[in-house]
């Protein structure tokens, strides 16, 4: 786990510029900082976190034995002992277990073909003397960030926008056409980033240029679902197994965040099973008065009767969220508006005396189909006309979180689902700014599921857990997010998913596992309790102050809707608390990194 930057014919002196961007992120890289000139115009340089080798042998950028090949790399490859063999009976010597050196002689015997057999989260910059060609990608799944600036011939690559600042002649202004998508799902758009001219190598992206940094060839990396691949629970467990036992290797110390749901439950039980091993877990527990509702620890603790771990219960209250604010929004490269963020940064913080290694969850509810609305979703799916039906009716007094629901309804399933997913309900002169990034197959439930993993999943929770794992010098992983479950997840058929009743495999794998009060969990998603902190008139003010401030600054820039909203954050209805933090987060991050 790295931060990895490449500077390709910069417009400024381009040795001082390697080095800035390097020390803009040695956050990511408490174990060793290096840079290079690969030769003239391009430089590479990377921070490391050293999970796998730890010997100084990995240490990027990483050369070859005869200078003629150079690599930056961020993540882990799971299947590198695989790939490994494959180049031994090709007559390489490799004397190592480091997945960055096999990566390294990987890509320079097979070139861009060899890229889409890589299993793992990575992003990364690969120069091959010989042919004067520089490889960048980043995985299908998007769990390893990796930004960019492109001008004319100049390029900037770095894992974090704070990177690419550093390494710009000139700082960029803020992009105030992300104001929208934030304000309705809490990121910028999923190419673009809060700052004008730097932008994101998507998910499964190949650009490859020459050495004067024109572009050759720019394709996307697709998956291919096999309607033949097994789905049975057996096959599940075994796939799930296998994650588990890749994703919780390592040569430093790994730990959990333990929520004492269904998701984290069932890997820590799979880790316990396959080693009989204790390790360390990370559980958010609030305020006794709301453990009523907020229950982890309580669950936690039946589940440890049975999994033992390790486990250290993190307390949260409002007086730990604003003494760690300044230093969390300090700390977040882009703007997300998920308060899971804030939890996952604190864990994060606790855990680093301990572990290197931060296994979550994540990926699980969007390929499993586990949120809400999914299953508001399949309702509509199986009785449109009824719905659309009710929805005439959007007017009448219905509970809030009904009402968004009501509201989301239409004639076309790809606007219905775009608009449950979205934080209030987006007008319909702003959906066409969506619907591009919508899936287009022939199945509707697919497409949601989809859409989900490939736009609020990497953009949302696989951001935050980067970036707030990094920020402490830890790495974060997500086996659900493995590339053989990936690949179960997405052979399940359109009749399959409407039939089930929200992720089916890992609830059964508790359930006969004795642990039928996880599978049967109300769901509850990760975050702080906003609801009930916003009825507290020191924490409104101390998150109204900003907003109403931040409509001050910005608002000429905002949508009507968004105007509105900030001008008068007090008027918000009840069931607005994560619009309300979405705008505190925007407010607190433009005043960091707007100037």
């Amino acid at each position: 786990m790295c931060g990895i930057h490449a500077l390709i014919q910069p417009e400024s002196d381009g040795l001082a510029a390697i080095q800035k961007m390097m020390h803009a992120t040695e956050h990511r890289g408490p174990d060793f900082s290096g840079f290079c000139k690969v030769e003239e115009g391009i430089f590479f340089a990377a921070n490391r976190l050293k999970i796998q080798d730890l010997s100084d042998d990995s240490n990027q950028p990483l050369w070859s034995e005869d200078r003629s090949a150079v690599l930056v790399f961020n993540g882990e490859l799971y299947n590198h002992p695989e790939l490994k063999r494959i180049l031994v009976n090709r007559g390489y010597h490799l004397d190592t277990g480091s997945d960055s050196i096999i990566l390294l002689h990987w890509l320079k015997a097979f070139g861009k073909e060899g890229i889409q057999q890589l299993k793992g989260m990575f992003a990364f910059v690969f120069a091959d003397q010989g042919k004067k060609e520089i490889l960048v990608s980043r995985d299908i799944s998007g769990e390893k960030p990796l930004y960019f600036h492109h001008n004319g011939n100049s390029w900037i690559f770095s894992s974090e926008t704070k990177g690419i600042l550093a390494g710009m002649k000139n700082k960029p202004k803020i992009d105030k056409t992300q104001f929208l998508p934030f304000f309705y799902y809490r990121h910028s758009m999923p190419d673009r980033s809060f700052f004008e001219e730097v932008k994101q190598v998507l998910p499964g992206e190949i650009i490859i240029l020459d050495f004067d940094g024109h572009i050759s060839q720019r394709e996307k990396m697709v998956l291919e679902p096999n309607q033949e691949h097994e789905t049975s629970q057996n096959k599940f467990e075994e796939t799930l197994k296998e994650a588990v036992s890749k994703s919780f290797s390592a040569e430093r110390p790994v730990g959990m965040v333990l929520s004492g749901g269904a998701d984290s439950s069932l890997l820590y039980t799979v880790a316990y099973e396959l080693t009989g091993q204790k390790l360390p877990t990370y559980t958010v527990a609030l305020e006794s008065r709301l453990q009523g509702k907020y229950r982890d620890p309580h669950f936690v603790r039946i589940f440890n009767q049975q999994y033992p771990s390790e486990n250290r219960e993190i307390r949260v209250n409002k007086a730990t969220v604003m003494e760690n604010w300044d230093a969390y929004i300090q700390s977040m490269d882009q703007p997300i508006g998920d308060s899971a963020g804030f939890l996952t940064w604190l864990v994060a913080k606790e855990a680093k005396e301990e572990v290197k290694v931060l296994i979550s969850g994540a990926g699980a509810d969007e390929l499993f189909a586990g949120y809400n609305r999914h299953r508001a979703f399949i309702h509509y799916l199986n009785h449109p006309t009824l719905l659309m039906q009710i929805a005439t009716f959007s007017d009448f007094p219905f509970p809030g979180y009904l009402k968004k629901l009501i509201q989301s309804i239409s004639k076309n399933p790809e606007d219905t689902f775009i608009q449950m997913a979205a934080l209030e309900k987006i007008p319909e002169a702003y959906l066409g700014i969506f619907r591009p990034w919508y899936p287009k197959s022939e199945f509707d439930f697919k497409n949601a599921l989809d859409w989900d993993r490939t736009f609020y999943l990497v953009n949302d929770i696989l951001k935050i857990h980067d970036n707030a794992c990094m920020a402490h010098g830890i790495e974060g992983r997500a086996p659900y997010l493995y590339s053989e479950l990936l690949e179960f997840a997405l052979s399940q058929t359109e009749d399959e998913l409407l039939k089930s009743k929200g992720k089916v495999f890992i609830k059964e794998s508790l359930r006969k596992r004795g642990l039928g009060q996880i599978a049967d969990r109300k769901k509850l998603g990760f975050g702080l309790p906003l609801q009930e902190w916003m009825e507290e008139n020191d924490f409104r003010e101390w998150v109204f102050g900003p907003i109403r401030q931040l409509s001050a600054d910005w608002g000429e820039c905002f949508p009507p809707e968004m105007l509105k909203f900030v001008a008068q954050p007090e008027k918000a209805e009840k069931r607005h608390f994560l619009l309300v933090w979405n705008m505190f987060i925007l407010a607190g991050w433009l005043n960091k990194f707007s100037k």
